[in-house]
């Protein structure tokens, strides 16, 4: 048996999980794709199609995870996050951010879409005010990190095993399995909201594709065309079964006695 030793971490990290004050200023920055939100939205509404939302989660696009991190507070914004367990708002607040440990659990999924910045992505800049990924990784530990590049469509998962990140393999079809949904991730091309391109999109375990909701009532809505037209056949041959028993009857009426 072979045990893997972590190395030690030469940053001293003391983390404590402290609500976003009240005072704290959110940057208000613009969004860098104009993809990004329809993304994170189509994701989203993939799930909540399928009935795969329940009010105990949270899903959220560019929404702030906050950590505090010897004694200064951090906060990084994903362009979507799943987290399976939150304890409920009061009424009429707001959720402005999350504090796994304070707020719930720990958060399940995040993914970062690239833009034509820095990379920020990828950074492991271990000292504050943290890259990206060290965040992920070392202090919040969230299982799985994705990263996708819409321009080049490189798809990228993340598992954390023995406390770092390690670079998953796509099955076949070029999808990745997501432990936390139990769902596998992978890219589909065509149009939504009247946009075509390539999006991200979620699979089940016998590999059907999870439907947005103009597709399942688009697929009724074919479905109501194919039972209509299935009765009009029937009520055809129906009558024309009718017509010829009507036509028999005549002939035999009209034949002479032997």
């Amino acid at each position: 048996m072979v045990t893997q030793l972590q190395p030690a971490n030469p940053y001293k990290l003391e983390i404590t999980w402290e609500p976003l004050p009240a005072h704290y200023v959110l940057p208000d920055d613009p969004v860098e794709n104009i993809q990004q939100p329809l993304l994170a939205a189509a994701l989203t509404e993939a799930l909540d199609s399928n009935e795969r939302i329940t009010p105990a989660m949270l899903l959220a696009s560019n929404f702030g995870l906050v950590a505090t991190v010897n004694q200064k507070t951090v906060v990084k914004a994903p362009d979507w996050l799943y987290v399976p367990q939150v304890k409920p708002v009061t009424a009429g607040v707001i959720r402005r951010s999350y504090t796994p440990n304070a707020e719930g659990g720990a958060v399940g999924i995040v993914m970062e879409f690239l833009s034509d910045e820095d990379g920020s992505e990828y950074s492991s800049r271990p000292i504050y005010p943290y890259g990206k990924l060290y965040f992920y990784e070392q202090i919040l530990q969230v299982p799985t990190y994705v990263i996708f590049d819409p321009s080049t469509l490189l798809l990228e998962v993340r598992c954390l095993q023995a406390g770092g990140y390690v670079l998953q393999s796509p099955d076949p079809q070029g999808r990745f399995w997501i432990p936390e949904l139990q769902l596998f991730l992978g890219i589909w091309y065509g149009l939504r909201v009247g946009v075509t391109t390539h999006w991200l999109r979620w699979w089940d375990a016998e590999g059907n594709l999870l439907l947005w909701g103009v597709e399942k009532a688009e697929q009724q809505a074919a479905r109501a065309e194919q039972q209509a037209a299935r009765a009009e056949q029937e009520a055809a041959r129906a009558e024309a079964a009718e017509a010829e028993l009507v036509r028999l009857r005549a002939l035999l009426q009209n034949q002479p006695p032997p």
